[in-house]
Protein backbone atom coordinates (compact mmCIF):
# COMPACT_ATOMS: atom_id res chain seq x y z
CA UNK A 1 0.00 0.00 0.00
CA UNK A 2 1.05 3.45 -0.98
CA UNK A 3 1.23 5.07 2.42
CA UNK A 4 1.56 9.49 3.03
CA UNK A 5 2.22 11.70 5.67
CA UNK A 6 -1.76 12.45 6.20
CA UNK A 7 -2.26 9.08 6.82
CA UNK A 8 -0.49 9.30 9.93
CA UNK A 9 -1.49 12.97 11.13
CA UNK A 10 -4.04 13.51 13.90
CA UNK A 11 -5.35 16.63 16.01
CA UNK A 12 -3.41 17.06 19.10
CA UNK A 13 -4.41 19.92 21.91
CA UNK A 14 -1.05 22.20 22.93
CA UNK A 15 -2.38 21.93 26.51
CA UNK A 16 -1.67 17.62 26.61
CA UNK A 17 1.71 17.87 25.20
CA UNK A 18 3.80 17.52 28.29
CA UNK A 19 6.03 20.33 29.54
CA UNK A 20 7.73 18.81 32.83
CA UNK A 21 7.66 15.55 34.61
CA UNK A 22 5.50 14.28 37.13
CA UNK A 23 6.67 14.39 40.56
CA UNK A 24 7.72 10.60 41.07
CA UNK A 25 9.06 8.67 37.68
CA UNK A 26 6.33 6.15 37.56
CA UNK A 27 3.82 8.51 38.55
CA UNK A 28 2.24 8.12 34.75
CA UNK A 29 -0.59 6.73 33.52
CA UNK A 30 -0.08 3.77 31.45
CA UNK A 31 -3.17 2.89 28.39
CA UNK A 32 -3.56 -0.81 28.04
CA UNK A 33 -4.27 -0.81 24.41
CA UNK A 34 -5.30 -4.47 23.06
CA UNK A 35 -7.42 -6.00 23.44
CA UNK A 36 -9.44 -3.07 24.47
CA UNK A 37 -8.49 0.54 25.91
CA UNK A 38 -8.04 -0.07 29.54
CA UNK A 39 -6.79 3.04 31.91
CA UNK A 40 -3.99 1.80 33.78
CA UNK A 41 -1.16 3.54 36.34
CA UNK A 42 2.08 2.77 35.11
CA UNK A 43 3.07 0.90 38.71
CA UNK A 44 0.26 -1.44 36.97
CA UNK A 45 2.73 -2.65 34.27
CA UNK A 46 3.46 -6.12 36.50
CA UNK A 47 -0.28 -7.07 36.10
CA UNK A 48 0.41 -7.11 32.45
CA UNK A 49 3.40 -9.43 32.11
CA UNK A 50 4.16 -12.66 33.23
CA UNK A 51 7.35 -14.55 35.08
CA UNK A 52 10.03 -15.51 32.09
CA UNK A 53 8.79 -12.34 29.79
CA UNK A 54 12.01 -10.58 28.99
CA UNK A 55 12.25 -6.28 28.99
CA UNK A 56 14.32 -4.79 26.03
CA UNK A 57 16.19 -2.02 27.62
CA UNK A 58 17.87 0.89 25.51
CA UNK A 59 20.52 1.78 28.20
CA UNK A 60 21.78 5.19 25.73
CA UNK A 61 22.81 8.46 28.15
CA UNK A 62 21.74 11.83 26.95
CA UNK A 63 24.45 13.72 26.78
CA UNK A 64 24.58 17.84 27.18
CA UNK A 65 24.60 18.48 23.15
CA UNK A 66 23.26 21.77 22.91
CA UNK A 67 25.81 24.61 23.24
CA UNK A 68 25.68 28.50 22.33
CA UNK A 69 28.39 30.77 20.81
CA UNK A 70 29.71 32.78 18.08
CA UNK A 71 31.56 32.60 14.59
CA UNK A 72 34.62 34.44 14.38
CA UNK A 73 32.78 36.96 12.47
CA UNK A 74 30.58 37.76 15.62
CA UNK A 75 27.53 35.86 14.85
CA UNK A 76 25.85 34.02 16.73
CA UNK A 77 25.14 30.32 16.32
CA UNK A 78 23.43 27.43 18.29
CA UNK A 79 24.99 24.32 18.06
CA UNK A 80 23.32 20.70 18.34
CA UNK A 81 25.64 17.83 18.69
CA UNK A 82 23.82 14.93 16.32
CA UNK A 83 26.78 12.40 17.24
CA UNK A 84 30.52 12.09 18.21
CA UNK A 85 32.42 10.63 15.61
CA UNK A 86 35.45 9.36 18.08
CA UNK A 87 37.48 11.37 20.73
CA UNK A 88 37.60 14.98 19.44
CA UNK A 89 34.89 15.35 16.25
CA UNK A 90 31.10 15.42 15.91
CA UNK A 91 28.62 15.85 13.47
CA UNK A 92 26.10 18.73 14.51
CA UNK A 93 23.43 20.90 13.56
CA UNK A 94 23.99 24.31 13.49
CA UNK A 95 21.42 27.53 13.28
CA UNK A 96 22.98 30.52 12.58
CA UNK A 97 22.40 33.81 10.45
CA UNK A 98 24.28 32.28 7.50
CA UNK A 99 25.53 28.63 7.23
CA UNK A 100 29.20 28.84 8.37
CA UNK A 101 32.13 27.29 5.73
CA UNK A 102 34.73 25.09 6.31
CA UNK A 103 37.25 26.92 8.34
CA UNK A 104 35.09 28.96 10.13
CA UNK A 105 35.80 28.74 13.92
CA UNK A 106 33.10 28.81 16.78
CA UNK A 107 33.35 30.03 19.96
CA UNK A 108 31.26 28.13 22.36
CA UNK A 109 30.20 28.70 25.36
CA UNK A 110 33.48 31.06 26.53
CA UNK A 111 35.33 28.18 26.47
CA UNK A 112 35.82 26.11 23.71
CA UNK A 113 37.36 27.14 20.19
CA UNK A 114 35.53 24.90 17.29
CA UNK A 115 36.94 23.86 13.79
CA UNK A 116 34.40 23.50 11.24
CA UNK A 117 34.90 21.02 8.92
CA UNK A 118 32.90 21.08 6.25
CA UNK A 119 29.41 19.10 5.73
CA UNK A 120 28.08 15.76 5.92
CA UNK A 121 24.66 15.95 4.31
CA UNK A 122 22.36 18.80 6.73
CA UNK A 123 25.02 18.45 9.36
CA UNK A 124 28.36 20.39 9.89
CA UNK A 125 31.69 18.08 10.40
CA UNK A 126 32.99 20.27 13.26
CA UNK A 127 36.77 19.45 15.34
CA UNK A 128 36.82 20.17 19.30
CA UNK A 129 39.67 20.90 20.98
CA UNK A 130 42.51 18.09 22.28
CA UNK A 131 42.41 18.97 25.08
CA UNK A 132 40.18 16.40 26.43
CA UNK A 133 37.99 13.91 25.26
CA UNK A 134 34.29 14.69 23.35
CA UNK A 135 32.07 13.48 26.03
CA UNK A 136 33.77 14.99 28.91
CA UNK A 137 34.09 18.45 27.31
CA UNK A 138 30.71 18.73 26.30
CA UNK A 139 29.88 17.63 29.72
CA UNK A 140 31.70 20.13 31.12
CA UNK A 141 30.48 23.18 28.77
CA UNK A 142 27.20 21.82 27.13
CA UNK A 143 23.63 22.12 28.14
CA UNK A 144 21.40 19.29 28.39
CA UNK A 145 18.67 19.18 25.10
CA UNK A 146 15.28 19.18 25.91
CA UNK A 147 13.09 18.18 22.30
CA UNK A 148 11.63 21.66 20.78
CA UNK A 149 8.18 21.09 21.87
CA UNK A 150 9.14 21.31 25.29
CA UNK A 151 8.97 25.27 25.44
CA UNK A 152 11.53 26.38 28.29
CA UNK A 153 15.23 25.44 29.05
CA UNK A 154 16.21 23.12 30.78
CA UNK A 155 16.57 22.70 34.69
CA UNK A 156 18.19 21.18 37.48
CA UNK A 157 15.37 18.82 37.72
CA UNK A 158 16.14 17.70 33.83
CA UNK A 159 19.36 16.66 34.59
CA UNK A 160 18.03 13.67 35.93
CA UNK A 161 14.81 13.06 34.95
CA UNK A 162 15.86 13.17 31.57
CA UNK A 163 17.90 10.13 32.24
CA UNK A 164 16.52 6.84 32.75
CA UNK A 165 17.96 5.00 35.92
CA UNK A 166 19.95 2.20 34.16
CA UNK A 167 21.63 4.95 31.47
CA UNK A 168 25.20 4.14 31.30
CA UNK A 169 26.38 4.66 27.72
CA UNK A 170 27.13 8.33 27.04
CA UNK A 171 25.77 9.57 22.95
CA UNK A 172 22.17 10.05 22.69
CA UNK A 173 21.03 13.39 22.03
CA UNK A 174 17.31 12.64 23.12
CA UNK A 175 16.07 10.71 25.87
CA UNK A 176 14.72 7.15 24.79
CA UNK A 177 11.58 8.05 26.60
CA UNK A 178 9.44 4.93 27.59
CA UNK A 179 12.56 3.77 30.25
CA UNK A 180 12.11 7.42 32.11
CA UNK A 181 8.34 5.77 33.62
CA UNK A 182 10.73 2.91 35.61
CA UNK A 183 12.13 3.92 39.04
CA UNK A 184 14.70 1.39 41.25
CA UNK A 185 11.19 0.21 43.31
CA UNK A 186 9.31 -0.69 39.99
CA UNK A 187 12.11 -2.82 38.41
CA UNK A 188 12.83 -4.61 41.81
CA UNK A 189 9.32 -5.41 41.76
CA UNK A 190 9.42 -6.91 38.34
CA UNK A 191 12.68 -8.85 39.60
CA UNK A 192 10.71 -10.26 42.51
CA UNK A 193 7.54 -11.55 39.96
CA UNK A 194 10.49 -13.31 37.64
CA UNK A 195 10.44 -10.42 34.70
CA UNK A 196 13.94 -11.12 32.94
CA UNK A 197 15.61 -8.23 31.31
CA UNK A 198 18.47 -7.07 29.11
CA UNK A 199 19.55 -4.17 26.92
CA UNK A 200 20.63 -2.85 23.60
CA UNK A 201 22.66 0.31 23.07
CA UNK A 202 21.33 2.88 20.59
CA UNK A 203 22.51 6.62 20.48
CA UNK A 204 19.01 8.72 19.31
CA UNK A 205 20.15 11.66 17.07
CA UNK A 206 18.70 14.95 16.83
CA UNK A 207 17.49 13.71 13.44
CA UNK A 208 14.78 11.99 15.73
CA UNK A 209 12.78 15.27 16.15
CA UNK A 210 13.18 16.58 12.37
CA UNK A 211 10.38 16.74 9.91
CA UNK A 212 9.35 14.29 7.14
CA UNK A 213 9.62 16.59 4.43
CA UNK A 214 7.87 14.49 1.85
CA UNK A 215 3.97 13.26 1.31
CA UNK A 216 4.59 10.68 -0.64
CA UNK A 217 6.40 8.32 2.03
CA UNK A 218 8.01 5.78 -0.71
CA UNK A 219 10.32 8.66 -0.66
CA UNK A 220 11.83 9.32 3.05
CA UNK A 221 15.12 8.37 3.84
CA UNK A 222 15.52 7.84 7.65
CA UNK A 223 18.77 9.67 9.77
CA UNK A 224 21.62 7.27 10.59
CA UNK A 225 21.98 6.14 14.36
CA UNK A 226 24.39 4.22 16.11
CA UNK A 227 23.42 0.84 17.91
CA UNK A 228 25.04 -2.06 19.90
CA UNK A 229 23.36 -5.93 20.54
CA UNK A 230 25.23 -7.54 22.96
CA UNK A 231 25.62 -11.48 22.47
CA UNK A 232 23.95 -11.68 26.37
CA UNK A 233 21.09 -9.95 24.69
CA UNK A 234 20.94 -12.23 21.59
CA UNK A 235 21.10 -15.16 23.91
CA UNK A 236 18.53 -13.87 26.96
CA UNK A 237 15.86 -13.20 23.56
CA UNK A 238 16.19 -16.54 22.18
CA UNK A 239 16.26 -18.32 25.44
CA UNK A 240 12.98 -16.59 26.32
CA UNK A 241 11.69 -17.50 22.74
CA UNK A 242 12.33 -20.88 23.43
CA UNK A 243 10.34 -21.22 26.99
CA UNK A 244 6.91 -19.61 24.99
CA UNK A 245 7.57 -16.57 26.92
CA UNK A 246 7.33 -12.86 25.26
CA UNK A 247 9.86 -10.33 24.45
CA UNK A 248 9.00 -6.93 25.30
CA UNK A 249 10.39 -3.72 24.08
CA UNK A 250 10.53 -0.72 26.09
CA UNK A 251 10.58 2.27 23.65
CA UNK A 252 10.87 2.35 19.98
CA UNK A 253 14.70 2.07 20.28
CA UNK A 254 14.49 -0.87 21.62
CA UNK A 255 12.88 -2.00 18.81
CA UNK A 256 14.80 -0.63 16.08
CA UNK A 257 17.98 -1.55 17.42
CA UNK A 258 16.66 -5.21 17.63
CA UNK A 259 14.86 -4.95 14.19
CA UNK A 260 17.67 -3.31 12.57
CA UNK A 261 19.95 -6.43 13.69
CA UNK A 262 17.81 -9.31 12.70
CA UNK A 263 17.02 -7.95 9.06
CA UNK A 264 19.68 -10.80 8.03
CA UNK A 265 16.76 -13.12 9.22
CA UNK A 266 18.27 -14.18 12.33
CA UNK A 267 18.77 -11.43 15.84
CA UNK A 268 22.69 -10.90 15.54
CA UNK A 269 25.07 -9.58 18.50
CA UNK A 270 27.28 -6.47 17.48
CA UNK A 271 27.57 -2.89 16.52
CA UNK A 272 26.57 -1.11 13.65
CA UNK A 273 24.11 1.16 11.85
CA UNK A 274 20.71 1.78 11.79
CA UNK A 275 18.61 3.81 8.86
CA UNK A 276 15.64 1.52 9.26
CA UNK A 277 12.48 2.88 8.44
CA UNK A 278 9.26 0.84 9.31
CA UNK A 279 5.51 1.38 7.80
CA UNK A 280 2.63 -0.79 8.35
CA UNK A 281 3.34 -3.81 6.03
CA UNK A 282 6.55 -4.45 7.64
CA UNK A 283 6.97 -7.73 9.04
CA UNK A 284 8.37 -7.86 12.71
CA UNK A 285 10.99 -10.41 14.09
CA UNK A 286 11.95 -10.13 17.30
CA UNK A 287 9.14 -8.24 19.83
CA UNK A 288 5.95 -9.17 21.09
CA UNK A 289 5.28 -6.47 22.94
CA UNK A 290 6.12 -2.62 23.29
CA UNK A 291 5.81 -0.02 26.08
CA UNK A 292 6.06 3.50 24.42
CA UNK A 293 5.14 7.03 24.87
CA UNK A 294 2.54 9.03 22.47
CA UNK A 295 4.63 10.06 19.81
CA UNK A 296 4.26 13.24 17.33
CA UNK A 297 1.62 13.75 14.57
CA UNK A 298 3.27 12.65 11.31
CA UNK A 299 6.55 11.14 12.72
CA UNK A 300 8.08 7.96 11.88
CA UNK A 301 7.83 6.66 15.20
CA UNK A 302 4.02 6.90 14.89
CA UNK A 303 4.28 5.46 11.69
CA UNK A 304 6.56 2.43 13.59
CA UNK A 305 3.61 1.92 16.08
CA UNK A 306 0.92 2.01 13.56
CA UNK A 307 2.76 -1.12 11.79
CA UNK A 308 3.15 -3.15 15.24
CA UNK A 309 0.12 -2.68 16.51
CA UNK A 310 -1.97 -2.17 13.42
CA UNK A 311 -3.32 1.51 11.84
CA UNK A 312 -6.76 1.02 13.19
CA UNK A 313 -5.62 0.23 16.50
CA UNK A 314 -3.29 3.09 17.30
CA UNK A 315 -5.78 5.50 15.28
CA UNK A 316 -8.76 4.48 18.06
CA UNK A 317 -5.93 4.29 20.92
CA UNK A 318 -4.86 7.75 20.36
CA UNK A 319 -8.41 9.09 20.18
CA UNK A 320 -8.86 7.44 23.24
CA UNK A 321 -5.73 9.19 25.25
CA UNK A 322 -6.68 12.74 23.61
CA UNK A 323 -10.50 11.93 25.04
CA UNK A 324 -9.44 11.23 28.48
CA UNK A 325 -6.47 13.95 28.72
CA UNK A 326 -3.12 11.85 29.04
CA UNK A 327 -0.02 13.70 28.98
CA UNK A 328 1.76 13.53 25.39
CA UNK A 329 5.37 12.99 24.14
CA UNK A 330 8.68 12.72 26.19
CA UNK A 331 7.30 13.49 29.49
CA UNK A 332 4.14 12.80 28.91
CA UNK A 333 2.29 8.97 29.89
CA UNK A 334 2.70 5.78 27.87
CA UNK A 335 1.14 2.77 26.26
CA UNK A 336 1.43 -1.10 26.37
CA UNK A 337 0.78 -2.67 22.81
CA UNK A 338 1.30 -6.52 22.08
CA UNK A 339 1.99 -7.16 17.81
CA UNK A 340 -0.40 -7.17 15.53
CA UNK A 341 -0.89 -10.77 14.32
CA UNK A 342 -1.79 -9.69 10.72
Amino acid sequence: MAWTLDDFDYPLPDELIAQAPLAGRSDSRLLRVQPAPADLRFTDLPTLLAPGDLLVFNDTRVIHARLFGTKDTGGQVEVMIERPLGAHEALAQIRASKSPKPGTRLHLEGALDVEVLGRAGEFFHLRFPATDELIALLERHGRLPLPPYIERAAGDTDESRYQTVYARNPGSVAAPTAGLHFDEPLLARLAEQGVNTAYVTLNVGAGTFQPVRVHDLSEHRMHTEAYFVPPATVDAIAATKAAGHRVICVGTTSMRALESAAQSGSLQAGESESDLFILPGYRFQVADGLITNFHLPRSTLLMLVSAFAGMDTIRRAYAHAIARRYRFFSYGDAMFLTRDPQ
